[in-house]
């Protein structure tokens, strides 16, 4: 008998040897991680692969983490969440006039309070978890997104009505843009290293236009493995 192990076919019928990634448009390279010491709570996973409106109508989330504005949200995911939630009583318009009615609030009784809130919206079947986009401002900042996530990470703890949970990568946004200290789009490592440092544990979603990515190895959980770290440093 053969010592060495065959590696196990992917789908039926020989389509192994059709499903080749030079004949996809739009792909990724899905890197194995480093043997590590398991350690529960320890990381973010990444839905690579996923499409995450299809996850929460499968009820595979109790709660999402997104973005919302008190001016228009017609183009962001929390408008396609209300709209294919039936059981939902909010629609797109009401989803901003409370954005708008909450900022009108805050700027009488707490206007020295610290940005961004996180808006509660109940659907019944689910709960949006959105950082409301600080008054003023046509963009998130970095220090938006991490005090968004302590915030989150608070009204997520001892409540596990509320998980599993997930988020979006807040990149590629039409809506709510997310922008560094430089003025660009941070590194989607950046988004999830805030994500982490705030204690945020659940699931990410990568933005579509990340499909496009497929020269770049990527990975399935962060923190990414040290290997990385010892390549930025010139090693192998």
């Amino acid at each position: 008998m053969s010592s060495q192990i065959a590696t196990p076919r992917l789908y039926d019928d020989a389509a192994d040897d059709l499903v080749r990634p030079a004949e996809v448009t739009d792909c990724i390279h899905l890197l194995p991680h480093e043997n590590q010491r398991l350690e529960a709570n320890a990381r973010i996973r990444i839905q690579w692969g996923h499409d995450m409106l299809r996850d929460v109508l499968d009820g595979r989330y109790r709660s999402v983490i997104c973005a919302v504005n008190d001016t228009d949200n017609a183009h962001g995911i929390i408008a396609q969440l209300v709209n294919l939630v039936t059981t939902s009583q909010w629609s797109v318009p009401t989803v901003t006039n409370y954005a708008k009615m909450f900022h009108q609030a805050v700027t009488i009784h707490a206007a020295h309070d610290r940005e961004p809130y996180i808006l509660k919206y109940d659907l019944d079947s689910m709960m949006i978890l959105a950082l409301l986009r600080p008054a003023g401002q046509d963009h998130f900042t970095l220090q938006n997104l991490a005090h968004g996530f302590q915030t989150v990470t608070k009204m997520l703890q001892g409540r596990p009505d509320r998980r599993p949970v997930a988020s979006v990568s807040f990149l590629g946004a039409s809506s709510n843009r997310l922008v560094g200290d430089d003025g660009e789009e941070p590194s989607f490592e950046t988004v999830l290293r805030i994500m982490h440092e705030a204690g945020y544990r659940g699931d990410v979603y990568p933005s579509p236009q990340m499909w496009g990515a497929g020269e770049t190895g990527i990975f399935a959980s962060y923190p990414f493995p040290e290997s990385l770290e010892r390549m930025r440093g010139g090693s192998s």
